[in-house]
């Protein structure tokens, strides 16, 4: 196969209310004539962030989740793509199980699809025994997944025994149910793609010689004319049915565009699909049950996996199935789309829950090529930026919508200043002996804070701004879980970012450097400052685990934040703020472990120091 769902949420008691009135309060400060005062007993309920489903959703979604990548071809070695799908989905994933903790609620699944032509054709050319092929590059898949951090569950290869029982079992479904028949074959067919493709989707174009031949419109990869006996699956009869199904769930493929683009697609004219291809043509593959003159076809072969991995044909993957979110590419759309659910329903089952679709990376502007030369060697990556760098990079800067440009010095740019110099900055502002000798969360002082704002008096240090910080951190979790549910993770980080901008400008704004903790006018001020930076750099560290575990821990770990403190059923913002106890005031910070990012761009080293003072 070449190139997950989040649930939907329930709104947090009392959020939207509190950050209204709180956004309202400080407005009135800065001159605008509003008639709402805050009251703090509005604020008790929104302090914490449900570990619950967040929005409404039926029980067997909130109980379970199964998250799938594409399984990868292995004709040849991972690219930064195959890491951008798998990311997507490992912080799909990640952030479920810190909603949802229990280990046995979410499952996620990737792997390598191992049949087919190209496999063949590649193992030949590499003058290998196809098995010897597939074991090498799923080895380099393997081991990319585990150097990048990705929690899946199950790696699945199609040249499992488990999978070729399930291939087998479905293959008989669809024979039981009358939607395969043997019959003559004819058309064009794309290796690269491993497709049949109708005369529309063909163009002839000049090959390097000059010659004319014939491609795919798609893909650009050449076509040649077939002609075979095969089975054929009766895909045109469940045209309709899918589109019933796409329009009476409007939110089944995310982003939109994709969801409107398969609903044109079943504009067209919906022919059946050859399922089987002749086995002295495509040997490598599984035979179809009853008629060793056939292998099954590839696509049908690499689809079933995502059963196999839930224990079909045995009845336990029923409870898995209706749960099931695929993240995929854009370019295998139409096989999970359109065929993938049509196959399913001649089967009898559901069409998946949710299917999340990204587009791809260029290079420099360009679309990565072996012949170009520009391909991006992901380990490379992991090596030069550190894992939870790129990581970041690219959830950051990946936008599922449209194509996204890969080249170094944006990497560079985007990491020393968002997580060196803003995150890092930050932290080494707020721990900085000469700042916090205590080592220790200050006390917050709510003289000097108080939640009522307008308030005036010589002890009253918080401004509008401030205020304004709090809303923005009180709101931002369920922030996060939207973007999370809408597949823009892109969206939950620049959210983040923002917020981290703030929190340095709320630093900044009030100078903790400059009071004296000897002061008694001072002194309660300043841990009050340090305290909400403290608060805000630990729910960063917290909504960040899903895409840069290792950074996210360090941080966690150096503000005192116990294991099982970390989820999101425990994140209680600001709590001091709202009238209640702090479980951090007075505690001791963890051990100093360094900078929590280095730079990359060292010439500009200065500003590290500089935020340590």
């Amino acid at each position: 196969m070449r190139s997950s769902h989040v649930l939907p949420e329930r709104p947090l008691r009392g959020l939207g209310r509190v950050c209204t009135m709180l956004r309202i309060s400080a407005l009135r400060l800065l001159g605008r004539t509003l008639a709402v005062r805050l009251s703090l007993p509005g604020f008790s309920s929104s302090r914490r962030y449900s570990s619950g489903p967040l929005g409404a959703g039926d029980d067997a979604h909130d109980a379970r989740a199964y998250f799938t990548t594409p399984i990868f071809y292995v004709n040849a070695a991972p690219h930064i793509g195959h890491l951008y799908s798998a990311l997507l989905a490992d912080a799909l994933c990640r952030h479920r199980r810190l909603r949802v903790p229990s280990a046995a609620a979410t499952r996620f699944s990737t792997g390598t699809d191992e049949h087919g032509l190209k496999i063949q054709q590649a193992a030949t050319a590499a003058g290998l025994a196809p098995t010897e092929l597939c074991d090498r590059v799923s080895a380099q898949f393997q081991q990319l997944f585990r150097d990048a951090g990705i929690s899946s569950t199950d790696f699945i290869r199609t040249t499992e025994v488990r999978h070729r029982v399930a291939v087998q079992h479905f293959w008989g479904m669809l024979k039981a149910r009358g939607l395969l028949y043997k019959g003559l074959y004819e058309g064009w067919y794309c290796a690269s793609d491993e497709c049949f493709l109708p005369e529309t989707k063909v163009s002839w174009q000049p090959d390097p010689s000059g010659d004319s031949c014939p491609v795919s419109l798609e893909s650009g990869h050449p076509v040649s004319w077939t002609k075979e006996e095969n089975y054929i699956f009766r895909l045109s009869q469940f045209r309709e049915p899918l589109q019933r199904w796409l329009r009476n769930n409007p939110q089944v493929i995310t982003p939109e565009p994709f969801h409107h683009k398969v609903l044109q697609w079943l504009e067209e004219e919906l022919p059946d699909l050859s399922v089987s291809r002749r086995r002295s043509h495509l040997h490598w593959g599984i035979p179809v049950p009853g008629d060793d003159s056939q292998t099954i076809y590839v696509w049908l072969d690499a689809l079933v996996n995502y059963l196999t991995v839930i224990g079909y044909p045995d009845a336990q993957f029923k409870s898995w199935w209706s749960t099931t979110s695929h993240v995929i590419g854009k370019d295998i759309l139409k096989f999970h789309a359109i065929y993938w659910p049509a196959l399913l329903l001649g089967a009898g089952m559901s069409p998946p829950y949710r299917i999340y679709v990204h587009s791809h990376w260029t290079v420099c502007g360009q679309k990565m090529s072996k012949s170009l030369g520009n391909v991006v060697d992901p380990r490379t990556c992991l090596d030069r930026y550190t894992v939870d760098g790129f990581r970041y990079f690219l959830l950051r800067q990946g936008v599922p919508s449209w194509d996204c440009d890969y080249y170094d010095e944006k990497v560079v740019k985007l990491l020393d200043s968002e997580l060196a110099d803003a995150l890092g900055g930050l932290l080494n502002r707020c721990t900085a002996s000469r700042i916090n000798p205590s080592g220790t969360y200050p006390a917050f002082c709510t003289t000097c804070f108080p939640s009522e704002p307008g308030l005036v008096g010589t002890s009253v240090r918080a401004q509008a701004e401030d205020y304004a910080l709090v809303s923005a951190m009180a709101s931002l979790p369920k922030e996060v879980a939207d973007h999370y549910a809408n597949f823009q993770i892109y969206k939950a980080l620049e959210a983040v970012s923002s917020c981290v901008r703030q929190t340095n400008g709320f630093v900044q704004r009030h100078a903790p450097w400059k009071l004296n903790w000897e002061s008694p006018v001072d002194a309660p001020w300043l841990g009050t400052v340090l305290h909400v930076a403290l608060e805000c750099l630990r729910v960063f560290g917290t909504l960040l685990q899903p895409v840069t575990p290792s950074l996210a821990d360090k941080l966690l770990s150096r503000l005192g934040v116990s294991a099982s403190e970390r989820g999101l059923g425990e994140l209680y913002f600001l709590p001091r703020f709202y009238g209640h106890p702090c479980p951090f005031e007075g505690r001791r910070l963890g051990p100093e472990t360094g900078l929590l990012f280095p730079r990359l761009d060292q010439s500009r080293s200065w500003l590290v120091k500089a935020h340590r003072t």
